[in-house]
């Protein structure tokens, strides 16, 4: 990892947790879901500042003075996504496209940040059987792929299929294969204004995928390379020069 020591910030709704859905979630993820992808990040990254907030907290945890300071953010949502306040979605996107960082995770495709930014439905196919998925590397030349294993073998996910409904990524490097036959490009970047973006599919709240080491390793190289903290926070300036600006 380099040595930049970043600010990152875990953000997952939380209603999983605080509803006890399911039953096994308190034995999975007894810190909740981004207590666990926290813990991944810190094992790989100790030095930086990383810290966790949900739907419950104030403004979301999201408050211009916190992003201020975020250099990346990880978002984790599922049945909540409009229980999100539209006020912290602009500030987010709004600090998204000067430069901050975002690195969206499984069903934060659905998420109101993810798909302002996207501009499509970003839908998917589902199943929920417990299937296995297999997550293979097809662009091993990019950063996120550094020192990831191909495939990352996932005993029991839920399934995502396409059509996934997104616009042309800036970069493939993972697709996700399933025992029921289906495929999924699981591992996506964009990029807006000046900021990065990484969709990551795999891990859902009824399977422990976050405590595989694997796993942890893809998230952490994402949070590397969406983040920017050198640029200055301000989205890009259009400006209508006179007809005479070249002189």
């Amino acid at each position: 990892m380099s040595d930049t020591k970043l600010k990152i910030v875990v953000w997952n709704e939380g209603v999983h947790e605080a509803r006890n859905e399911p039953a096994t979630i308190g034995e999975m993820y007894p810190e909740g879901i981004h207590g666990a992808i926290a813990a991944g990040l810190r094992g790989f990254d100790p030095d930086s500042e990383i810290t966790t907030a949900t739907l419950a907290d104030p403004e979301h945890g999201l408050s211009e003075e916190v992003l201020a300071q975020t250099d990346v953010l990880l978002w984790w949502g599922h049945i909540a996504h409009e229980e999100v306040a539209d006020e912290v979605v602009e500030r987010v996107q709004r600090h998204v496209l000067g430069g901050m960082g975002l690195v969206v995770l499984h069903s934060g495709h659905f998420a109101k940040i993810f798909t302002r930014l996207l501009g499509t439905t970003c839908s998917l196919k589902w199943r929920n059987e417990g299937e296995r998925e297999l997550v293979w590397t097809v662009k091993p030349s990019h950063p996120i792929a550094a020192g990831v294993e191909s495939p990352i073998v996932i005993p029991q996910q839920e399934m995502y299929g396409e059509l996934f409904d997104i616009p042309e990524p800036d970069d493939l490097i993972f697709i996700s294969s399933f025992a029921g036959g289906e495929v999924f490009r699981s591992g996506v970047t964009f990029s807006r204004g000046k900021g990065r973006i990484f969709y990551f599919s795999p891990g859902d709240q009824e399977y422990p995928v976050y405590h595989q080491p694997q796993i942890q390793k893809v998230i952490a190289n994402g949070v590397r390379w969406v983040a920017q903290p050198g640029v200055f926070r301000e989205a890009p300036e259009v400006s209508n020069p006179s007809r005479d600006w070249f002189a």
